[in-house]
């Protein structure tokens, strides 16, 4: 079998390997990198355990080959919570839509790629995202509360964001100065 020498960046941290052709990029990151957020599970596509972004999409790494990611920037569902856990994290937390936790690490990437093109997403259009992610607890209405619960503080976080100036400048934009003696 030959082998072949790949380089990826996974959760910020450049990692040299050398992998078989036939390697999958879940077994990279968990078997030769040790990175145990992706879970392997159908090995076929089908349950989503495994879903990892790659260069920013969603991408099943059972369905990837470790060779084809080479030069990769990889995140996994461990690299989002760099600092604490992110919103999408939070949400999923709060709402109860971890469940066992097996499927969380795909459901948790997949979310990420659905609310970056679709940022305020229907129920409907959630379960259609998450379609490729099975959870095999006890069903996805918690799951589907977390996403919509993180698209509402997402975009709250956006709304509320500083906008350009200081607080000053804004206050003195808002409120026009006044004559002296009249209050």
């Amino acid at each position: 079998m030959s082998t072949h020498d790949i380089s990826l960046t996974v959760d910020g941290t450049t990692e040299e390997l050398t992998v078989e052709s036939r390697t999958l990029l879940v077994h990279a990151l968990r078997d030769e990198l040790g990175y145990t957020a992706p879970n392997v599970g159908c090995e076929s596509g089908k349950c989503g355990a495994c879903t990892v972004e790659m260069d920013g999409d969603a991408v099943k790494s059972c369905t990837v080959l470790a060779v084809q990611a080479d030069d990769s920037d990889v995140t996994t569902a461990a690299g989002l919570a760099e600092g604490g856990l992110d919103p999408v994290q939070r949400a999923f937390h709060d709402e109860h839509g971890l469940q066992c936790g097996y499927c969380t690490p795909g459901m948790l990437a997949t979310t990420h790629q659905l609310l970056d093109e679709n940022p305020d997403p229907t129920r409907a259009e959630i379960r259609t995202a998450l379609k490729g992610n099975v959870c095999r607890c006890t069903g996805y209405g918690n799951v589907v509360d977390a996403v919509e619960t993180a698209a509402e503080r997402l975009s709250d976080a956006e709304s509320s964001a500083e906008p350009a100036g200081s607080e000053g400048e804004r206050d003195q934009r808002a409120e026009p100065p006044r004559p002296e003696g009249e209050d």
